[in-house]
């Protein structure tokens, strides 16, 4: 533990600033096809999106909430550790589409 006072939104020691989002990625486990066939997760396949967990966002943020699932390209990635847990510092504008349960299909705009 370390003795910086905690963000009361987020419960870590750091404020995000801008249009910053803080994301704990998804854990890499094995997927199935849709035959049922079991691909491990060091399998490599050709360039995918990951999936991952808002765990803070920065005042500019717009379209993302803490708690929201998020995908984004791996590549554009940049990872930091606090108190040991390591997560993934990123812009809004990096994020490719928001799974949130909040977000109903007749308040998107979106044409998907």
């Amino acid at each position: 533990m370390t003795d910086t006072p905690l963000d009361t939104e987020s419960g870590l020691p750091i404020r995000l600033l801008h249009d910053r989002l803080l994301v704990r990625e998804d854990a890499e486990t094995e997927r199935r096809s849709a035959a049922g066939i079991v691909i491990p997760a060091t399998a490599v396949m050709g360039r995918r999106l990951h999936w991952a967990e808002a765990v803070g966002v920065g005042p500019l943020v717009r379209s993302v909430e803490p708690g929201d699932r998020v995908l984004f390209d791996p590549e554009d990635k940049a990872e930091v550790e606090i108190q040991g847990r390591t997560y993934i510092l990123m812009r809004e504008r990096d994020i490719h589409a928001v799974a949130a349960g909040r977000v109903s299909d007749a308040n998107t705009g979106l044409y998907l």
